[in-house]
């Protein structure tokens, strides 16, 4: 079916105030009125300004109508959203072979608003039920949560607590869903749902590449000469890591399955970061004036020119 474009029938922006779209429905109507235009289309012209109306003067339907985005135009082909009966209760009698029962308004009309609201239980005035408005908010946590899950309580507006889980193994920028928890439902209908998004907290040695952790570690100048066995930290606890003999500054060594949890988890790399011991007594300075004589070594010796 056609989509139908109610704010550009009546000539009106999305934005116009009540006082505005019915000004300019009732110019239309006037113009289109079939007893009183020569227009060949008039009547049809007529209808479709009188269901324009029918939905823009409308606090709720206008509200619904509004959800489907700015992105449609005019005459494109449109089929409704799959949700939209459970995010909007309208529904009711449809008149065989299209169109709102009754009233003579198009197939649009009718796939969106049926032959009337769904009501509430009790008085509610013909008013329809509509979920609430999703809400988001954000929740810092720590790799340690990450890694091992965790259990948090978030305070939000208005004073109102929430406890809920982080299940081990979520991702920076991951997306906890608490449905219900959202803004409440309108005549009846169900709340929103409240999207949390998880942002991950500076931590004093991991950083995260995805599933992957990775740490910067130190080690004297010796260890990374000679080789050693270092202990080194992960969130699931220490494991002892081989240095090999002649490591460099930047040299990345992987513990396969040690990041975040996952299908299949991530990994930590250790990067090795040379630290030279510093010079602060004649017996450490004369240690190094030993070195320099007897190590021929020159670290710039690759750029050439010297």
């Amino acid at each position: 079916m056609e989509y139908k474009d109610y704010y550009r029938i009546l000539g009106v922006e999305r934005g116009a105030s009540a006082d505005e779209i019915k000004k300019a429905y009732r110019k239309l109507a006037r113009k289109y009125h079939p007893d009183v235009s020569k227009e060949a289309d008039a009547e049809d012209r007529f209808k479709e300004v009188n269901e324009a109306y029918e939905v823009l003067k409308d606090t709720e339907k206008r509200r619904a109508y509004d959800q489907l985005g700015a992105n449609w135009k005019q005459g494109q082909d449109f089929r409704p959203p799959p949700d939209w009966d459970d995010m909007f209760g309208f529904g009711g009698t449809r008149a065989t072979g299209g169109g709102f029962a009754g009233n003579g308004f198009s197939d649009f009309f009718d796939s969106l608003f049926g032959g009337g609201y769904r009501r509430t239980a009790g008085a509610s005035g013909g008013m329809f039920r509509q979920k609430g408005a999703d809400q988001r908010a954000s929740i810092r946590v720590s790799i340690e949560d990450l890694y091992h899950g965790a259990s948090k309580t978030i305070r939000l507006a208005g004073g109102r607590t929430l406890k809920l889980s982080v299940p081990k193994g979520m991702t920076d920028g991951g997306q906890i869903r608490l449905a219900g928890q959202g803004g409440p439902g309108v005549n009846g209908g169900p709340n929103g749902d409240l999207y949390l998004t998880l942002h991950v907290e500076p931590h004093p040695y991991y950083r995260l590449d995805g599933r992957d952790i990775l740490l910067e570690l130190p080690v004297a100048p010796w260890e990374a000469a000679l080789g050693a066995a270092i202990k080194v930290p992960t969130p699931g606890g220490q494991v002892e890591l081989r240095i090999p003999a002649g490591s460099q500054s930047g040299k990345k060594l992987r513990l396969k399955g040690r990041g975040l949890p996952g299908t299949p988890p991530g990994d930590q790399y250790v990067v090795v970061q040379i630290v030279t011991p510093p010079a602060q007594t004649d017996a450490h300075r004369d240690f190094y004036a030993r070195m320099q004589k007897e190590l021929p070594f020159d670290p710039r010796a690759h750029l050439g020119g010297n």
